[in-house]
């Protein structure tokens, strides 16, 4: 079987799609190449780099980048994890299947640090469970 081609795509590249990119590396292994990018390229949020950290996925080498056309055309998976994403994302391939994920944007949080961090958390955790439940689905 060929690896499937998973590509996720945000905003910024900056928090849930790196999320969702670590996620699917740690979870699929080599049955999976996956990508990231954005519309825009923000930089790589620090916050998403500690909280995946925190549950043992090493982000900090991954750079926020622009959509890579020649990826896109030849991605199994287009998943969108925002509004806006979804809404600009260039036109997919007819044999690209396209899903939206929304997620609210963690960099958004506002409050004490703890308040942060622990929305970062729950936009990680709801990442990773959508991206088992996911995996499970298309690949078993």
């Amino acid at each position: 079987m060929s690896r499937k081609r998973i590509y996720f795509l945000c905003t910024g590249n900056s928090c849930r799609s790196q999320m969702a990119e670590g996620w699917a590396r740690h979870l699929g292994g080599e049955r999976i190449e996956v990508q990231s990018a954005g519309i825009e390229a923000h930089g790589l949020n620090p916050r998403a780099v500690q909280v995946m950290q925190e549950v043992g996925i090493d982000i900090s080498h991954h750079r926020s980048k622009l959509i890579d056309p020649d990826f896109l055309e030849q991605a199994d998976y287009v998943i969108t994890l925002c509004g806006d994403a979804n809404d600009r994302c260039p036109v997919t391939p007819p044999h690209v299947k396209r899903l939206h994920w929304g997620f609210p944007d963690p960099a958004k949080a506002t409050g004490s640090e703890d308040d942060v961090l622990n929305q970062f958390r729950q936009v990680r955790d709801a990442i990773g469970a959508q991206i088992r439940a996911f995996l499970e689905e298309e690949l078993s």
